[in-house]
């Protein structure tokens, strides 16, 4: 009999700017709200860490800059948080002492990350991690600040999604990865903020990764839900949204309104996912109650049935976990 897993995936968690003050004046566990026990029972959780934890003041010059102290990681820590991408267009906001700075503070603290390092060795090294028998791989990308990139010195797996150099060299390392583990995934930072759709280019590449063996492509970076896609029997998150921030709140788009992605999983492959609705107020994260639970649930059934993906009036999708394994 094979063990179950699950695996938490939330979009762009941002606790610098207020989040960095509230969190001081009301305690490490205010941003997750009622969330906090779910993530709590998750064996695995993964975000996309839009802050650096640091207290450098080399700022560089950019439309925002976000930083949290590093001692807000104990927010992380309480949150169950195992992995945490970096590769995003934020991570240097505080130059490459910030970015140190916030590896050494994850390192110390035991969370794993992926996407960034100290160089290009690093910052493109895939994450190996184990959990209830279960080999699970983790690569972190994205297509934002090119002029990040690592070389010889610190930087981001940067990705330009139209390059065929760099999207094989991608998909070099995701096959390598298949050899190794149960379950590959793929959390990437991509495209432009505010777009409900992801491009045809997008999808495409998404597909390939899949097609090249990920399991899971973990998307983020628009601040607003995209659709799902059951694709050949594995998961395509196109973008998680926000998770928990400071941002100002389209009415329209309702960046506020986002959620949870359970997604449970076997040696064999997929077994489920649960989309868990959530809305951020107040700087903090809560379960999605009433009208905003159903208007998440709706939208997310509204976007996936472009890719003929079912998505229940629960917010669960299935998988065939033996083909998923082929």
């Amino acid at each position: 009999m094979n063990d179950l897993l699950t695996i938490g995936f939330a979009g762009d968690v941002m606790l610098g700017r207020t989040l960095d003050r509230i969190i001081s004046a009301r305690g490490y566990n205010y941003p997750w709200g009622n969330v906090l026990p779910l993530m709590k029972t998750m064996d695995a959780n993964i975000i996309n860490l839009e802050t650096t934890l640091t207290g450098s003041t080399k700022q560089l010059i950019k439309t925002f800059n976000f930083k949290a102290s590093p001692d807000k990681v104990r927010s992380l820590i309480n949150a169950n948080v195992t992995i945490a991408n970096l590769a995003n267009n934020h991570i240097l906001d505080y130059e490459k002492e910030g970015l140190l700075e916030t590896i050494e503070t994850l390192d110390k603290a035991g969370i794993k990350h992926v996407g960034a390092g100290t160089n290009n060795e690093m910052a493109t090294l895939p994450l190996l991690i184990s959990k209830k028998d279960i080999r699970i791989g983790v690569i972190g990308l994205t297509d934002n600040e090119p002029e990040w990139k690592a070389n010889t010195g610190p930087g981001t797996f940067f990705i330009n999604v139209e390059d065929k150099t760099d999207r094989e060299k991608v998909l070099d390392k995701i096959e390598n990865l298949v050899e190794k583990t149960d379950i590959v995934i793929i959390s990437i930072h991509w495209g432009p903020n505010k777009r409900e759709q992801p491009t045809q280019e997008f999808i495409r590449f998404a597909h390939t990764m899949v097609d090249h063996g990920a399991h899971i492509i973990h998307g983020h970076s628009a601040h607003i839900l995209q659709g799902v896609e059951n694709y050949n029997n594995r998961l395509i998150l196109y973008d998680t949204g926000d998770f928990v921030d400071d941002y100002a709140v389209d009415p329209e788009l309702r960046n506020d309104l986002s959620a949870f992605f359970i997604l449970t999983v076997s040696k064999l492959g997929l077994v489920n996912l649960t989309i868990v609705p959530v809305r951020i107020f107040q700087y903090q994260v809560n379960l999605a109650r009433e009208g905003d639970y159903n208007w998440v649930i709706n939208r997310m059934k509204r976007l996936s049935s472009s890719f003929k993906t079912n998505i229940d009036a629960e917010g669960k999708m299935y998988f065939n976990s033996t083909l998923s394994a082929q």
